[in-house]
């Protein structure tokens, strides 16, 4: 980040992807944060307003007067990751997670978060204490149902206080530190319930201690670095720990303390850390809960791992970030599919497939993701769109990075990606239905989406497709077509002095 952007008071503090009270600082000082002093519930209050900024784009919530908070536990600061409707500043949420100005586009952000790939690695420091050591609470000084966890949708089983927090494990053998965003509620004074599904790293990882019969040594951290929170969301390879992939994305090592109740090291400036096990034996019914897809069925509860809860480090005025999912857009669109989708454009290019870079269609809860097709090497290939289509799905669908995508649009270089209206007209007037798909029945599939776990079919296994957007023209000579729009269809000069006399003509700002 230039320092020149930020005022005096934020450049002394410590970097705002580095350091979630300089975030919001940034966020401040962006006009892309509203500080709410009136008193509000966390039951359904605070997740009303989350949700209508989530669905309007608008700024990030913080509340500093939550219903229940007492002794510093806590503010609650909404939409962490989440859209902003501002010109040009689209991602500039998502951009101040990562040490960029608010200006910067998709493609740099993205481009970012799988820089550490090719990087080596940076491991973390390790510190005596740090903030989250301000206030230390043993188990019977705190009771978790008196705490202001938000109760976020009406239909909800629970309170959730865990929607955007940083779950910490490591493996029996030390080798791999896990850093994993599951949603946990309360379960009763000192035990969460965490919804924990294989293939998830965190469920990856309880089965390693499960073998050996033991419970798994825990922690979960609130107000962690934004960096951190990024790489957590992201699919990135089993065995590969978060804290050495932030080093090398921030160039610099993270701060890490060790936890007061076990061997865990967690980020020192976090705002809020957990400690205690994840159980290998015990469960609890843990939903129904209003997930990325936008749904909340009655009733849809299941047996999940119970965690036990023995410490609480916070710092002075805790803040707890909170992600109220549901229709887009929220920050298990913006960084859960955005992520996936870096991943897998990244995965098709090592694997040296024609793909130009790859982004989820919020629209469709990011179940899919269109892929622009370098089509001159596509042409170099020789192959059949059936052959070229059943190549791209067998690599995508067959990895982690793949399992929330259901659809992979497949679109030429005309065609903007990050624009969904593009997509959608690519798809709709080039792919014709059936023949120029190849579904995938035999692969994992996604449960939490309704189709899937309410729909006709197995839950978890197949009801996947890649629609070729392609025409046939486009595997052998090249596009033979004009596109008919304002870009397209008149000549460049005629285009700008249009535009330049659009709002002199009395229509709004032009887009172009």
């Amino acid at each position: 980040m230039a320092s020149s952007d930020l005022p005096t008071s934020a450049t002394q503090q410590l970097e705002p992807h580095l350091d979630f009270r300089s975030f919001i600082e940034v966020l401040k000082h962006d006009d892309d944060l509203v500080e709410i002093e009136e008193l509000f519930d966390p039951y359904l209050e605070i997740g009303a307003v989350i949700r209508k900024v989530c669905e309007t784009n608008d700024k990030a919530p913080l509340f500093n007067n939550v219903k229940g908070a007492k002794n510093g536990l806590w503010r609650i600061l909404g939409a962490p990751a989440s859209l902003r409707n501002q010109p040009n500043q689209t991602y500039g949420r998502i951009a101040r997670h990562l040490g960029l100005l608010p200006t910067a586009s998709i493609t740099e952000i993205l481009q970012m978060m799988i820089s550490p790939a090719d990087l080596a690695p940076i491991e973390p420091r390790i510190v005596e204490t740090g903030p989250c050591k301000e206030n230390i609470l043993s188990e019977g000084e705190f009771d978790l149902t008196d705490l202001p966890a938000p109760f976020l949708h009406q239909s909800d089983g629970g309170r959730y206080i865990q929607t955007y927090g940083m779950h910490v494990l490591q493996s029996p053998d030390g080798k791999w530190t896990n850093w994993s965003i599951a949603r946990a509620m309360v379960d009763d004074r000192n035990h969460l319930v965490a919804l924990i599904t294989d293939p998830q790293h965190i469920w990856q990882v309880q089965q390693m201690w499960k073998n050996i019969g033991k419970d798994v040594p825990w922690a979960l951290c609130f107000g962690v670095p934004p960096m951190a929170i990024m790489a957590s969301s992201m699919p990135i390879p089993d065995g590969v720990s978060e804290a050495s992939y932030v080093g090398a994305m921030a160039g610099k090592p993270l701060d890490l303390v060790k936890c007061e109740s076990n061997g865990l090291y967690v980020p020192a400036n976090s705002e809020i850390v957990m400690e205690g096990s994840l159980s290998v034996t015990e469960t609890a019914l843990e939903g129904p809960f209003g997930e990325m897809h936008g749904y909340v069925f009655k009733n849809d509860a299941h047996p999940m791992p119970r965690i036990k809860v023995n410490k609480i480090t916070h710092r002075n005025n805790a803040i707890l970030p909170v992600c109220n999912s549901g229709r887009i857009t929220d920050e298990t669109h913006t960084l859960a599919g955005t992520l996936a989708a870096a991943q897998i454009a990244k995965l098709c290019q090592t694997a040296g497939l024609p793909v130009i870079e790859a982004f989820p269609v919020f629209e469709t809860q990011v179940t899919w993701v269109a892929l622009k097709i370098d089509t001159s090497k596509l042409r170099i290939l020789k192959t059949t769109p059936e052959k070229f289509r059943k190549l791209l799905g067998d690599t995508v669908f067959s990895v982690k990075a793949g399992l929330t995508i259901h659809r992979l649009v497949l679109v030429g270089e005309d065609i903007d990606i990050y624009n969904s209206k593009d997509v959608f007209f690519a798809f709709s007037t080039r792919c014709r239905p059936g023949t120029d798909e190849t579904f995938f029945q035999e692969c994992r599939g996604f449960p939490l989406i309704p189709y899937m776990s309410h729909g006709t079919a197995a839950p978890n296994k197949g009801g996947k497709v890649v629609s070729d957007a392609l025409l046939p023209i486009e595997y052998t000579e090249g596009p033979n077509w004009d596109i008919s729009d304002f870009k397209s269809s008149y000549p460049k000069k005629l285009q700008d002095k249009i535009n330049e006399r659009w709002q002199q003509m009395g229509f709004r700002e032009s887009q172009f």
